[in-house]
């Protein structure tokens, strides 16, 4: 039998909110916030793209559009009766936390995600932050990608934990913070705790350390990724998801799946993120050009560079 084709490289499944966000210098109501949005703007810049989650009826027309200019496909966006998950917090001073003031999943609640056929041969999928069970719902629909990258959060460690060791068994890469790869594994160094996870089943794990970069771990080494260095955090909501997505984005368009195609794309994901923190939401990437990147691009490698 023929192997199935897609013209869409990349498919992002997860959330799509309505976010209030307090800093230490402003608040602003009812932005786009949601671990897809972030994503899958930030994988535009690279590839094609597929959004697939679920908004009530009250989601703003301007946010669809946003997805739509930057090229998003979001056939396999639902929209259904109800209202929109809602998240609200406040960062502290320093920015390094922040506190949750409200969620309200709304229509998230029952959501089921559903690949449109033209998304199920797309050879990588980026199962953003939701219920393992979920996560496995997308997994059994799709045709043997090339290569899939899994976030998660402790909740479902708390929660959910089996399920999300039976995801890890059938993605190519995880990507977790330190806290949450210490919480799964029991282990105080990110050495062991990553030489855990490996042995679940990926072939890397991305430890992400925040301003601190990330790390990237495989069974024959260890690589170092720094952050690009801001000197102004304005919203940090939604690095994790932006570096994700632009990571996976840049690893899709280069079409090679290797360590040192990782390492690389690892950059780009570095980059696009410390873009997004210089504003609020998705602000700032709507305004982004691709000379823009490449010139921080090619500061961040020369800062990184050792003689």
């Amino acid at each position: 039998m023929k192997k199935t084709k897609s013209n869409l490289p990349l498919v992002i499944v997860g959330s799509v909110g309505i976010d209030t966000i307090e800093t230490p210098t402003d608040r602003r109501v009812g932005i786009l916030g949601g671990s897809a949005s972030y994503a899958c703007v930030a994988a535009s810049f690279f590839t094609k793209v597929g959004m697939v989650g679920v908004v009530g009826t009250d989601f703003p027309k301007a946010y669809s559009d946003l997805f739509r200019k930057r090229g998003v496909n979001i056939d396999g966006l639902q929209v259904v009766p109800g209202e929109t998950f809602r998240w609200s917090g406040v960062y502290e001073q320093n920015m390094d936390h922040r506190r949750t003031l409200s969620t309200e999943l709304g229509v998230f609640a029952n959501f089921s995600p559903e690949l449109p056929e033209a998304y199920r041969a797309s050879p990588y999928v980026f199962l953003a932050n939701i219920h393992p069970a979920l996560q496995l719902h997308v997994l059994a629909q799709t045709k043997k990608p090339k290569f899939v990258l899994l976030d998660t959060m402790d909740l479902w460690i708390n929660t959910a934990r089996d399920a999300l060791t039976d995801v890890m068994r059938r993605v190519t890469m995880i990507t977790v913070n330190e806290s949450e790869a210490r919480h799964y594994t029991g282990e105080h160094t990110l050495i062991k705790a990553a030489k855990k996870l490996l042995k679940h089943g990926p072939k890397f794990v991305c430890i992400k350390r925040g301003e601190n970069g990330s790390m990237l771990f495989t069974k024959d080494g260890i690589s170092l990724v720094p952050a690009f260095p801001l000197e102004t955090v304005t919203d940090p909501t939604g690095a994790g998801d932006t570096f994700a997505g632009a990571f996976l984005g840049a690893l899709a368009a280069g079409g090679q799946v290797s360590e040192i195609a990782i390492r690389k794309a690892m950059v780009y994901g570095s980059i696009i993120a410390s873009f997004g923190c210089e504003d609020f939401s998705l602000d700032r990437l709507k305004k982004l050009t691709l000379r823009e990147i490449e010139t921080r691009a090619a500061r961040f490698r020369e800062m990184s560079r050792v003689v």
